[in-house]
């Protein structure tokens, strides 16, 4: 079912040039806003940093995936999940060199509860962004919800060396175990 659908996407929306271009290296960029979470004097210093990241995560590389990324963020807004993994997996299909698709497309997955597939696009968006701290955090929560809670907190403390502000950081708190969505055992 999804093989067709992105070929009828394809087909029937001219504004797809034949290939997706590069995505941009925001490696400096991210660096800066790690330093800028990592120095922030308080909550809202901290907050403001995060929310620069996911500016820079979620522009896309061209208008058409622009178009997709945020219809598909749409639709998942208003619980379509089905339409949101359709157009993240479009978008990943036309962009697969960029990693927000497969961080947003697990996402979708996560609140299915298709853990597995959320952890393989976590995984790939992390191979294409090592210091995407939203697609870490995620993968500590799919991990939890796997079971696998040793996995989840090295994985959650990674992210939190990197944005200290995380609101998962109080998952971590008085060192307990992580239990399923994350609850303290």
């Amino acid at each position: 079912m999804k093989r067709p659908f992105v070929a009828i996407l394809f087909a029937c929306a001219p504004v797809w040039s034949l290939a997706c271009p590069a995505s941009p290296d925001i490696a400096e960029e991210m660096r800066a806003l790690i330093a800028e979470a990592n120095a922030a004097p308080d909550e809202r210093a901290g907050r403001a940093a995060s929310d620069k990241m996911w500016q820079v995560w979620l522009r896309a590389p061209d208008t058409a995936a622009q178009e997709v990324l945020d219809r598909g963020m749409r639709q998942r807004g208003n619980f379509d999940f089905v339409g949101a993994y359709e157009s993240f997996d479009a978008l990943v299909a036309y962009c697969p060199d960029y990693a927000e698709g497969y961080n947003q497309r697990a996402f979708t997955s996560f609140l299915r509860e298709d853990f597995e597939a959320a952890l393989v696009d976590l995984d790939r968006a992390l191979a294409l962004s090592p210091d995407h701290v939203g697609a870490q955090s995620g993968r500590a929560l799919t991990l939890m919800n796997l079971g696998r809670r040793d996995d989840a907190r090295a994985q959650l403390e990674a992210a939190l060396q990197k944005n200290p502000w995380l609101s998962e950081r109080h998952l971590l708190a008085d060192g307990a175990p992580l239990g399923p969505l994350g609850q303290k055992l």
